[in-house]
């Protein structure tokens, strides 16, 4: 057990790391293409963060043969966008109640609400067409509404590139920009034999290849530790004697999804509530249409009582947030715990 726990230590460590530098890349990204803040979290971080489990799902449609292996493609394709809309809102309401203090607004999340219902309503429309496409009679007709997943999903983009604004300049520096100066102005120093180093120039511009490698750098590291921890927790399940079937519905779905969890945590912490719920929202957006109109193209796309159970637990999670931001016109950190209520009933439905 030991031997399962010390992995599982190191690989959220580097999840840690790899959060914190992908996401204070992917900010200065959108700073140097002048993108607002909701196209940066809600398709950059969005997009980068749930490629790797999108591609793996994508890969079982292509590669893997035989009934079961279909189900298993469309499970986990439904459960990325299930586990976003519950588990990672829980999350992020629970990481603003613990960094309150810390927080320059506490509790009180300042987010744009215009934004933030875009994204739910392009969800809902998407997802639920997604999963009513399962219903019909002929193939050709669920290939026909996976091509109008994708010209949505166009759309989307496409409104979100053309928001106007910036990240402003409350900006933490670009980590791999601080390592370059210091390198620099240490070389400096040990060349300068009587007098100090003159020192950088404090306005210069951050090289864009310098941002690209962190943003590399930061998803690689996202990705590994994402990769040794689910090994390890599937071993530590064997070890405890968890069953198959919660480590398959419940243990697993929740590691895929760790990259938009921990790069949210890391927005919330710095107060940045915008970029944080874009991170989530834009994954699922993005991930109940492109994954979505994949499947329908090339599987049965048949859904069983566990699919569909998730899919209208996630529905729910997010009419909840919605509404909340209908009514209000701001989003509650209350509110965003109502989805571990959803994902809980699943989980125990699942158990039982």
């Amino acid at each position: 057990m030991i031997a399962d726990i010390i992995p599982l230590a190191l690989a959220l460590v580097v999840l840690l790391l790899g959060a914190e530098l992908f996401t204070n890349g992917i900010e200065w990204f959108g700073k140097r293409l002048e993108l607002a803040e909701g196209a940066v979290g809600s398709v950059l971080a969005a997009v980068g963060t749930c490629l790797p489990e999108t591609l793996i799902a994508i890969s079982a449609i292509l590669f893997a043969r035989g009934q079961e292996a279909s189900g298993v493609s469309i499970g986990a394709i439904l459960g990325a966008p299930f586990m976003l809309a519950t588990l990672a809102m829980f999350v992020t309401g629970v990481s603003v109640l613990a960094f309150a203090r810390r927080r320059e607004r506490g509790r009180r999340m300042q987010i744009n609400a215009k934004l933030m219902s875009n994204d739910l309503m392009y969800f809902l429309i998407v997802f639920s067409l997604g999963v009513g496409a399962s219903f019909l009679p002929h193939h050709a007709m669920k290939i026909g509404v996976g091509i109008l997943l994708v010209a949505l999903y166009l759309i989307y983009l496409k409104h979100m590139f053309s928001i106007e604004g910036d990240l402003g300049e409350d900006m933490h520096p670009l980590h791999f920009d601080r390592i370059r100066l210091r390198v620099v102005n240490g070389l400096r120093a040990v060349v300068a034999e009587d007098e100090d180093a003159p020192p950088d120039q404090p306005q210069h511009r951050v090289r864009f290849r310098l941002i690209t490698s962190q943003v590399l750098a930061g998803l690689l590291l996202i990705m590994g530790g994402a990769y040794v921890f689910v090994h390890s927790l599937e071993g530590l399940a064997v070890s405890l004697g968890v069953s198959t079937l919660v480590l398959s519905a419940i243990i697993t779905p929740v590691a895929t999804e760790l990259p938009e969890k921990f790069n949210s945590v890391t927005w919330v912490r710095r107060g940045k509530d915008t970029l944080a719920l874009g991170n989530i929202t834009g994954a699922m957006v993005f991930q109940s249409s492109v994954p979505v109109a994949i499947g329908l193209a090339f599987t049965p796309w048949l859904l069983d009582a566990r699919a569909v159970s998730m899919s209208v637990l996630a529905v729910a999670s997010s009419l909840v947030i919605l509404l909340g931001l209908t009514i209000r016109g701001s989003l509650s950190p209350w509110a965003l715990l109502t989805g571990g209520a959803f994902y809980a009933v699943f989980a125990v439905w699942v158990v039982g």
